[in-house]
């Protein structure tokens, strides 16, 4: 299950990493007029495919998809002809409008498509899950390592620096640099890193601690090796399995706070397509169901895979099950 969790993740977000030629307003390639054009890497205003206006061209307006469909003229179009902001200004239900063949899964409150803001919305969720994962456990394991391979008083003077950092409130930190500065997916990544590594650097800490008695660490020592050698080339790597099997669970648990912080009003700017931001939509809008039910099928099976993952993990490096 573990096995096919990854393969199915991993495929999820290598074509989320394509939405643009997945699901976007511009055709890949233009054929007009016996020269071909790339909307996809460059703005053409409306008067090149003989239209009235010098402005960008608008590829779902009828008008224009006439001229680019007359005999010798071709377009080629994503599988979904929508952006995570294109309007549906030609659909004939308002807004949100439930699906149907114009948008396959309809489209949220403003008319945006609800195809494309998931599948944008994933791609933002997953990476900022991957970098905030990162970050975190770069910070703790530098912080464990330190406190459990020295001991003594400098693992006595940053445990209580940590329960004094632990202790303050992360959500009103949040609303207040939310309040102060413009919200931004770089700030909310530093703000949550400033929290998220606490966790991971007990379990470290704790490897730390037992290995630092090991055999091969007194010879290592006796030996003249230095304290930073013995820490990452001797210490760390039999030490990295609780790291390791934390990996999946600690990126659900990113996800999950980027949703809920959407959900609050907290996150990403107004605008960028976010799950928390259409479960907030779905919300208001009780009865467009299929807002809700698309969005919570798209973060559960995400929580899920990644769940499958994070338990096979553990079992493949759990040694009991291993010696049995």
């Amino acid at each position: 299950m573990g096995y096919w969790s990854l393969l199915a993740f991993c495929t999820l977000v290598v074509l989320s990493l394509f939405a643009e030629v997945l699901s976007s307003d511009k055709p890949l390639i233009v054929r007009f007029n016996g020269e071909f054009y790339f909307p996809m890497a460059r703005d053409y205003p409306e008067t090149v495919f003989g239209g009235d206006f010098p402005t960008a061209t608008d590829y779902l307006d009828p008008y224009i998809r006439q001229k680019l469909s007359t005999p010798g003229n071709w377009a080629v179009y994503p599988p979904n002809p929508y952006g995570p902001n294109t309007l549906n200004y030609f659909s004939s239900e308002p807004f949100p409008a439930p699906p149907g063949r114009q948008n396959l899964l309809g489209t949220d409150a403003r008319g945006r498509d609800l195809l494309a803001l998931l599948i944008y919305g994933f791609r933002l969720n997953v990476l900022f899950g991957l970098a905030l994962t990162a970050i975190g456990v770069a910070i703790g394991v530098l912080t464990g390592a330190v406190q459990g391979f020295f001991g003594g008083k400098t693992d006595l003077a940053m445990q209580r620096l940590i329960e004094i950092w632990g202790s303050m409130p992360e959500l009103y930190l949040l609303i207040i640099f939310s309040a102060v500065f413009a919200p931004s997916v770089a700030l909310l990544i530093i703000l949550l890193s400033l929290f998220g590594w606490m966790g991971l650097s007990d379990y470290v800490r704790a490897e730390f601690l037992r290995n630092r008695q090991m055999d091969y660490v007194r010879a290592a020592k006796a030996l003249g090796v230095g304290n930073g050698r013995i820490m990452w080339k001797h210490i760390l790597p039999n030490s990295m399995t609780p790291v390791v099997t934390f990996l999946p669970f600690r990126m659900s648990a990113a996800i999950l706070a980027l949703t809920s912080l959407d959900f609050l009003g907290l996150g990403v700017p107004p605008g960028t397509p976010s799950l928390g931001e259409l479960l907030s939509q779905g919300k208001n809008n009780i009865d467009a169901w299929w807002i809700s039910l698309s969005t919570f099928a798209v973060l559960a099976i995400t929580l899920l895979l990644l769940t499958f993952m994070g338990d096979a993990l553990r079992d493949a490096l759990d040694p009991r099950k291993a010696d049995s």
